[in-house]
């Protein structure tokens, strides 16, 4: 019988330890799946966060190392210009790329660092409880926003895609979604060419991947990827922003 699908090489047999309806689980095979598809397993060199995807590199059969909180993008330039050889990417959420390593991101993309960043955005912080993000939703309820984020407090959303754009070194971003099939394939679209900006030397290429947690927003899984579509994609645009 022919096969007409297999785990990617990339990709460790493993049991995931990721919620139910948890997007990363999603994002971690469309990396293993392109990683396969360019041949470039034994080049990558993927750096974990500090937040759910902490132990990232336990799904992936590639080299990894781990980064303090909001230092991946650190970690990943020095290991870049050490090794320009390898393809270097980050896999972050929104804690650790928007809120305490807002300086690394912005600094690194402002320096053109040709890395590969895949930017997980689920508008929450998923490992510590669900409390408020950089990118949680106005009127979105957290742990530590139980009546709503209120713009008077807490401020507005933080839009890191469109803020790093105007950085004549970054050279792409795009805004993807897991909110269907479609719209999944076209993130993979995205991840890949972000890839193969760095193969070909283009320069610092960002994706912001807008995530379910179900978890943590209180809701089941199918409710979670009608609310990115409704309501999260709303605040965050889907497509190319560069």
């Amino acid at each position: 019988m022919e096969k007409i699908y297999r785990r990617p090489e990339s990709l460790y047999d493993t049991s995931t330890h990721y919620c139910p309806g948890c997007g990363h689980s999603t994002v971690h095979k469309i990396i293993a799946e392109v990683v396969d598809e360019l041949g470039i397993r034994k080049k990558v060199i993927g750096i974990a966060p500090v937040g759910c995807a902490v132990v990232a590199y336990n799904y992936w059969n590639f080299d990894c190392s781990e980064a303090a909180h909001g230092r991946a993008l650190a970690v990943a330039t020095a290991i870049k210009r050490v090794r320009p050889n390898n393809i270097v990417f980050t896999y972050q959420g929104d804690g650790d790329l928007a809120a305490i390593g807002t300086n690394e991101t912005i600094h690194a993309a402002n320096r053109g660092e040709n890395l590969t960043v895949i930017f997980i955005n689920n508008a929450i912080y998923g490992m510590t409880g669900g409390q408020m993000a950089p990118t949680t939703l106005l009127n979105q309820k957290t742990a530590t926003t139980p009546l709503g984020r209120d713009a008077k407090f807490q401020g507005y959303p933080l839009k890191i895609s469109e803020m790093l754009a105007v950085l004549p070194a970054v050279k792409y971003i795009e805004r993807v979604s897991l909110q269907s099939v479609p719209e999944t394939i076209k993130a993979k679209k995205a991840i890949k060419q972000a890839f193969i900006n760095q193969v070909d030397g283009v320069g610092f290429s960002l994706v912001e991947v807008l995530s379910p947690c179900p978890t943590y927003w209180g809701m089941n899984p199918v409710d979670s990827l009608k609310w990115i579509k409704d309501v999260m994609a709303k605040e965050f645009p889907l497509g190319r922003i560069k």
